[in-house]
């Protein structure tokens, strides 16, 4: 298992950044949610529902995942102080790639935040467990001929949409986090053990 690098990912070992952890550990007037970054204590600023996580301007957004298929992980904060990182989304772009064809596109900002913030509701250390994420239209043609689930049209082919599960949380605990916080669509496979998030129209199934 390897990480997924960048300027805010944790080394491995435990630890992050110096420059970046003292930054993550200035005090601020948000409501905060704490959460441990490496051996650092952080305050979150991360909003539940979509509709205020777009207007903080003050704290971190966090997103932590693991790729069992490429054996990665991920544990980024991309967006700090009011401000995206351009280095922490494209290693989200890069872990949230087509794997079979080895193939990214930049991730729609809007789902990782529906992911970042569902992730602060279900108040778990566990990353999420990334299933599908970006898709070319080969994969999901692949797909679409072995599962009448898989849309031939995908919003995974768009970067718009990620498909996450947890040993720890059930598939219908997550899907009402994600259905509190989510803007777009939020679909429960309890069968396959899965979640579906986009960012696409509001709703769900």
């Amino acid at each position: 298992m390897r990480f997924v690098e960048s300027p805010l990912v944790t080394n491995g070992e435990g630890g992050i950044d110096n420059a970046a952890t003292e930054k993550l550990q200035r005090p601020s007037t948000a409501s905060r949610r704490g959460l441990i970054l490496g051996l650092a204590t952080v305050a979150s600023a991360i909003a539940a529902p979509s509709l205020t996580i777009g207007q903080n301007t003050e704290g971190i957004r966090r997103l932590r995942m693991i790729n069992h298929r490429a054996e990665e992980m991920l544990d980024v904060v991309y967006w700090l102080d009011g401000k995206y990182i351009d280095e922490a989304l494209h290693a989200i772009n890069y872990f949230m790639r087509d794997v079979r064809e080895n193939k990214s596109m930049p991730m729609d900002k809007r789902n990782i935040n529906n992911l970042a913030a569902t992730q602060v509701l279900l108040e778990s250390a566990e990353p999420f467990a990334l299933i599908s994420g970006y898709r070319t239209q080969k994969t999901n043609r692949l797909l679409a001929r072995r599962s009448s689930n898989v849309a031939r049209n995908s919003l995974h082919i768009k970067g718009m949409a990620a498909d996450i599960r947890m040993k720890s949380r059930s598939v219908s605990r997550i899907a009402s986090a994600a259905k509190h916080c989510a803007y777009g669509g939020v679909g429960q496979y309890p069968s396959s053990d899965f979640v579906h998030i986009d960012c696409g129209r509001t709703r769900s199934w």
